[in-house]
């Protein structure tokens, strides 16, 4: 899975099925014994996959689940593969505002869907209409914004379902000024986070009333390292692959971090990345 994910670290997934179509996923799903877990994957940003690998059959859509079209009024179609440079970029051209943020967030339709997805004041759940979600029997449901059980990069997907389509609603706009905030966004993260480097995005959740960064940072983490895994010295809410980290150096670490946060200032971080697999 390694070169499947941001961090370029863990272990080998049992089964990886790349439909060719939405009629072949949910054949495949009805098909699959009933026991075998399942996980979707989108562009591998926010996740530490363990280096025991994955169990089971990951699931990856590919470019039948990336397009992205206008549809009625304010409205975007949206596949679940779709990265979020496309959305904003195809909402930019179609003069749709408030979907900027996307550009900001490395992944896809589904991946935002699953976590509430936000960055930069906008968040999925201010914009998603309804989405389209193979469960894991292979059925096809739509289910509408109320029906996700939103908080802070959180939903209530079914365990085992994927997000094959999602419907966003903008408000109207000039493309130049959607550019321009697009243009922003794009300074800014390029300005503070670590871009360039194999890492897997927002470590930590930002506990009520704090600034994940500022813990860490307050904590003496930033530069700290643990086998071939770091604290970003660019934004101490990044944890860093500085070559041959194990995903278990990264784990580790991110424990590490908490644990000095804990100690500092009384705080318990929640990770963001997601950790799957086996030890």
């Amino acid at each position: 899975m390694a070169p499947l994910v941001w961090f370029k670290s863990g272990g080998v997934a049992e089964w990886l099925f790349e439909p060719k179509d939405l009629a072949d996923l949910q054949q495949f799903l009805s098909d699959l014994d009933p026991a075998v877990p399942v996980m979707a994957l989108g562009l591998g940003s926010n996740m530490i996959v363990r280096d025991g690998g994955v169990p089971g059959v990951v699931v990856r859509l590919g470019k039948a689940f990336a397009k992205v079209t206008k549809t009625a009024g304010l409205t975007l179609e949206c596949g679940g593969g779709a990265s979020g440079i496309l959305v904003s970029s195809t909402a930019r051209d179609n003069g749709i505002a408030g979907v900027e943020f996307l550009r900001s967030i490395p992944g896809t339709v589904g991946g935002f869907v699953r976590m509430n997805g936000g960055a930069y004041g906008g968040e999925v759940k201010d914009i998603l209409v309804d989405c389209d979600v193979v469960l894991r029997d292979g059925s096809l449901v739509t289910l509408r914004n109320a029906d996700l059980g939103y908080t802070y990069r959180h939903s209530e997907l079914p365990e085992g379902a994927i997000v094959v389509a999602a419907r966003f609603k903008g408000r109207p706009g000039e493309p130049e000024a959607i550019q321009a905030q697009m243009d922003r966004i794009s300074a800014s993260r390029e300005a503070s986070q670590p871009l360039r480097s194999k890492t897997g995005g927002s470590t930590f959740k930002n506990p009520d009333g704090h600034k994940a960064w500022e813990l860490v940072d307050k904590a003496g983490c930033r530069g700290l390292q643990m086998g071939g895994a770091q604290v970003s010295e660019k934004h101490t809410n990044f944890l860093i692959n500085t070559g041959e980290a194990t995903s278990s150096d990264i784990e580790a670490l991110g424990e590490e971090v908490r644990r000095r946060v804990k100690e500092s200032s009384g705080v318990t971080l929640e990770w963001e990345i997601q950790r799957v697999g086996r030890p």
